[in-house]
C-alpha cells in the first residue's frame, strides 16, 4: 500500500497556471504507475493524466499541451503542472498509485489520495 497525499489546489482565473504535489509514502517511481484524476460536480471521474512506471507519460486530450507531469524521484512526488487554465478544469483532483500497466484505467488503482480542489473563475 501507498499512502498519496496531495497539496497545491486553489482559486485562481482563466488562463492562470497551478502546481498539485502527490506526495508518497514510498518510492514509486519504476514501480508504479502514478496517474491524476478529476471529478466536477455532477460529472463522473475523469482520467487527467498518467506518469507510468516507465516514465512514460499520457494525457487526456483536453490538457494536452497545457498539463505536464513530473516527478522528484528523491521527494517521492509527483507533480501536476497546470497551465492555462479554463472554468472546465474546475474539479477535484485526486492522485492516484497504481500496478504497472494500469495506465488510464481507475478501476487499476489500489491508492488514491483525498484529493485537492482547483477552481477556475474569474
Amino acid at each position: 500500500q501507498v499512502q498519496l497525499v496531495e497539496s497545491g489546489g486553489g482559486l485562481v482565473q482563466p488562463g492562470d497556471s497551478l502546481r498539485l504535489s502527490c506526495v508518497a509514502s514510498k518510492r514509486t517511481y519504476g514501480y508504479y504507475d502514478m496517474a491524476w484524476f478529476r471529478q466536477a460536480p455532477g460529472k463522473e471521474r475523469e482520467f487527467v493524466a498518467v506518469h507510468k512506471w516507465s516514465d512514460i507519460t499520457d494525457y487526456r486530450d483536453s490538457v494536452k499541451g497545457r498539463f505536464t507531469m513530473s516527478r522528484d524521484i528523491d521527494r517521492n512526488t509527483e507533480y501536476l503542472h497546470m497551465t492555462n487554465l479554463k472554468p472546465e478544469d474546475t474539479a477535484v483532483y485526486t492522485c492516484a498509485a497504481g500496478p504497472k500497466y494500469s495506465g488510464r484505467d481507475a478501476r487499476y488503482y489500489n491508492n488514491w489520495g483525498q484529493g485537492t480542489q482547483v477552481t477556475v473563475s474569474s
